[in-house]
């Protein structure tokens, strides 16, 4: 059998999460705007906790949180839902990463287009970026700063505390896309002074659909979004439509068994992540982040000298399931814009594989792995 090496793109839902979604489909499948029957009133206490135990985890509010169909509309409605707010103040320009996922640069893009500034800065060669240099580029027009808390392809973990820390005593918005954290690095997402946080279910074994933006309280006020559909008065009518029950308490029982698990899950996955890099030592491979700055244990972005990432994803194809990026660009075969914007040379960008498992992985075959490898370079 296969083992499935891809968990940054997406998770399996425990079995755990799975057997309270099917009760929520089968059984509990009341609408949770239906408010004249015992069904709508179960389902939407059903909601209510899934939402309390989603904001426990990260210390804010139950009323902070905003369901969504998962990162990407967070990130979107974080961002484009800034803008009227902006063009109403003058504050055009914003500041966030050249190494963000799409779903944040796409937007910003759209609001280049309707006029807005916006600097993106740039990794160092390990692909991190420099708090110091993210806070000097705020301006007195800055709306908004958004950084992801870690990259998605190389697993490095941004300095959000640092950034958040400067970002103190100014009128700056500051958003981070935590999709690949939530659940495993919670501590940081705590910190008072980031406004908008974006998570996704299907990262932290929930199923896939599911969502939220957190919108924390700020000297009392939340950033004033607008919404992005309209046809309803769900969410406090910034996502309108009929919730998905079943997934949201999905998601807040995932939410709960991250955070109470954190701790063991980290642990095994870095245990792998010493495996796997002890198994292709002998490849002398391009490793991507840096174990001493902050990376995720369960991301390991590797380049192998004269092997095109293409030949090795087909020759382990019947071993092990790996990807050449990030899961939203990789079928298009372009080079990862992340790596480009990290300076690495075309050679290791074309050999470049992300592997990536859970703390429920079995130990991969790294040997048949790294064997397969070896005679691509032969």
């Amino acid at each position: 059998m296969r083992t499935y090496l891809d968990m940054a793109a997406t998770t399996p839902t425990d079995p755990r999460v799975a057997e309270r979604v099917m009760e929520f489909m089968v059984r509990e499948f009341g609408n949770a705007g239906s408010r004249t029957h015992v069904f709508g009133a179960d389902a939407q206490s059903a909601v209510n906790t899934a939402r309390a135990q989603i904001a426990a985890t990260i210390k804010v509010d139950a009323s902070d949180v905003i369901f969504t169909s998962g990162a990407t509309e967070a990130d979107n409605l974080a961002i484009l839902g800034l803008a009227s707010e902006g063009e109403k103040l003058g504050k055009r320009h914003i500041v966030s990463t050249e190494i963000e996922h799409k779903a944040v640069l796409e937007p910003l893009d759209h609001l280049r287009s309707l006029g807005f500034e916006v600097t993106l800065i740039k990794p160092d060669a390990q692909g991190y970026i420099n708090a110091q240099d993210v806070l000097d580029a705020v301006r007195p027009d800055t709306l908004l700063v958004s950084v992801m808390h870690a990259n998605n392809e190389t697993g490095a973990v941004q300095p959000i505390d640092a950034i958040a820390d400067g970002l103190s005593g100014q009128n700056v918005f500051f958003h981070v896309d935590a999709a690949q954290t939530f659940g495993r690095l919670n501590s940081s997402l705590a910190h008072p002074r980031i406004d908008l946080i974006s998570i996704s279910g299907h990262k932290v074994y929930a199923p896939k659909g599911i969502g939220a933006l957190i919108m924390k309280r700020r000297d009392n006020r939340r950033a004033p979004l607008k919404p992005l559909m309209f046809g309803g008065g769900q969410e406090k009518s910034l996502r309108p439509g009929t919730l998905p029950v079943p997934l949201i308490v999905g998601f807040g029982l995932a939410a709960t068994l991250a955070h109470r698990e954190a701790d063991g899950r980290y642990k095994r996955c870095a245990e792998l992540r010493v495996e796997a890099l002890r198994a292709f030592g002998s490849l002398k491979p391009y490793v991507h982040g840096d174990d001493t700055r902050g990376i995720l244990p369960h991301i390991l972005s590797i380049s192998i000298d004269g092997i095109d990432s293409e030949a090795v994803m087909v020759a382990t194809k019947d071993i092990v399931a790996i990807s050449n990026g990030s899961a939203c660009t990789s079928a298009s075969y372009e080079p990862s814009h992340v790596l480009k914007a990290m300076g690495v040379s075309s050679d290791i960008m074309s050999g470049t594989v992300r592997i990536s498992w859970s703390h429920a992985t079995e130990t991969p075959p790294w040997e048949d792995f790294v064997n397969r490898l070896k005679d691509l370079q032969f």
